[in-house]
């Protein structure tokens, strides 16, 4: 195999995940757990959108996270994991520390063609919860993998310092420009590659 072959290769097995952006006030979200790493996964999808609809189920729930939940209206229930409350959820987050309840969450999922994702397992998710930076309408999702959260916060961290927090006006203004141009859609799509050329173009 040609070296620059077997380069490119190596490249696409590295990260092959597809970003996508998800409106979870349309969807239903059920997060299995109430420890710390439950509130975790439930503070950041909630971060993100607050709007969303999300059922936790645990036989106990930290004091912080039930805060959380009244907030923001998540509907929290006692009780351990049975398989009928995967009925109407679309996404599915695991998060005992209990391998074995996590394992039997990943097989229903799978077999009932939910998304599923097992806490600190990579092998058992669907997808990741990644890094996210957000600048009004503008939104950056940073993933490694799931190799490591600590770079994605990083990440995350160096975005939300560079991207001016004036991006959302660019973005509006862009809306309201777009509307007042004649043609066809290829004919817009060049007009604004040539407007907002400039705001790639390295300064030297």
């Amino acid at each position: 195999m040609h070296r620059d072959q077997h380069h490119t290769l190596v490249g696409d097995q590295r990260n092959t995940l597809y970003p996508v952006f998800l409106k979870v006030r349309n969807l239903y979200v059920l997060i299995v757990g109430g420890g710390n790493v439950a509130e975790e996964k439930l503070r950041f999808l909630l971060k993100s959108s607050p709007d969303a609809k999300v059922t936790m189920i645990s036989p106990m729930y930290r004091e912080e996270t039930i805060k959380l939940a009244r907030k923001y209206r998540v509907t929290m229930l006692d009780g351990v994991y049975k398989k009928k409350l995967l009925k109407g959820k679309h996404i599915v987050i695991a998060t005992t520390d209990v391998p074995e309840v996590n394992i039997k969450v990943y097989t229903h999922c799978r077999k009932k063609d939910k998304l599923v994702n097992v806490a600190d397992n990579p092998p058992y998710c669907d997808f990741y919860m990644g890094g996210i930076v957000t600048k009004g309408h503008v939104k950056i999702a940073i993933s490694t993998n799931g190799q490591s959260p600590t770079t994605a916060k990083r990440l995350r961290q160096f975005f939300e310092e560079v991207i001016p927090d004036k991006v959302d006006d660019l973005v509006q203004n862009l809306n309201e420009y777009r509307k007042t141009i004649k043609g066809d859609f290829e004919e817009k799509v060049e007009t604004l590659n040539e407007f907002t050329k400039g705001l790639i173009e390295k300064k030297a």
